[in-house]
């Protein structure tokens, strides 16, 4: 019989709004302690005697990981680690896994939009609209805003994994040229095209690589130059990939033509990020939920039950430490 283990899941609310099925979660051998979110000064008390932890975007810092005697599986209920001192885990001998895959329609769907809205200056149009503009005009449609076609035009992909290589086929799909850059810094692989030469051809840049050390800041002030003045920059990855300060100066300088961004460094924002600012024109952001589907959450809680399932046999599954 298998034993029943406490575990304790700190931020519950960041993927469960009561409408999804928590079933594969509850039904297994585990008493589970559950929070709509945990602040920073409890991550201790919630941690120190519960075997499994999951935490979406909760920090797991070195001292809660030491704190925590009894934890044998860290579970990232997301893709991204950043959250996690793995090398903590790893001397605790700490077994951390994450879920993989389990958003890539909702995120696909949500970076194409954040691309047409751009090109069509949709978002625009409709505030306009919204405003009255449209029985004011003089003819019959609105045209105050620039209109770009999708296709014939260069869509660069940063990071070509599951995301980046379903975005791309999407954007194939509409026409445009699909480009895939190499790492900075090196020679390019086969079928990649050298980082700074990548940003002078591109149209659009989509960033879905993880944030690590090599990608923290990837795009600054001296990328963001390199960009066509008629370019847009897309973020649905993790937020510190991008110079925030760089970004907002580059929009209002008229240096690339527009952004679209789910993500940004700390999350919630303060209200002074510099993102967030009414004077900073061509940029849409929304509050990262790409991956907020019904479906997406669902699939990543049936996903965590399977994760914790592995665990529990000694066969562990998409591990990360």
């Amino acid at each position: 019989m298998t034993e029943t283990l406490k575990g304790v899941i700190l931020d519950m609310r960041s993927f469960d709004r009561g409408d999804i099925d928590l079933r594969a979660l509850s039904d297994l051998p585990i008493r589970w302690s559950e929070y709509p979110s945990t602040a920073a000064e409890n991550v201790a008390a919630r941690t120190h005697d519960a075997r499994v932890v999951i935490t979406n975007k909760v920090v797991l810092d070195r001292a809660a990981i030491e704190n925590s005697k009894n934890i044998g599986l860290v579970l990232i209920a997301a893709t991204g680690t950043d959250n996690v001192d793995l090398e903590a885990c790893k001397n605790r001998n700490i077994t951390v896994c994450n879920v993989r895959g389990y958003s890539a329609p909702a995120v696909v769907q949500h970076t194409i939009a954040l691309v047409l809205n751009l090109l069509t200056r949709q978002n625009l149009y409709i505030e306009d609209v919204r405003k009255g503009a449209w029985p004011r005009t003089d003819v019959f449609c609105l045209l105050d805003y620039p209109i770009v076609e999708a296709k014939g035009k260069v869509f660069g992909v940063i990071g070509y994994g599951t995301l980046g290589k379903q975005v791309a086929a999407v954007a194939r799909a509409l026409g445009m040229k699909v480009i895939v850059a190499g790492r900075k810094g090196t020679s390019p692989a086969p079928e990649r095209i050298d980082f700074q030469r990548f940003l002078k051809e591109s149209d659009v840049v989509s960033i879905h690589c993880p944030l690590t050390p090599d990608t923290h800041h990837l795009i600054g002030m001296h990328e963001l130059a390199l960009m066509k003045p008629e370019a847009f920059l897309i973020n649905t990855a993790r937020g510190a990939i991008i110079d925030s300060h760089a970004l907002a100066g580059a929009l209002r300088s008229g240096q690339i033509a527009g952004a679209g961004i789910d993500v940004l460094e700390s999350e919630p924002p303060e209200a002074s990020h510099p993102l967030l600012q009414q004077d900073v024109p061509n940029l849409i952001v929304t509050p990262h939920n790409a991956w907020g589907s019904r479906e997406t959450r669902q699939r990543l809680v049936n996903s965590m039950s399977e994760i914790i399932e592995a665990w529990q046999l000694n066969s562990p599954i998409n591990v990360v430490v």
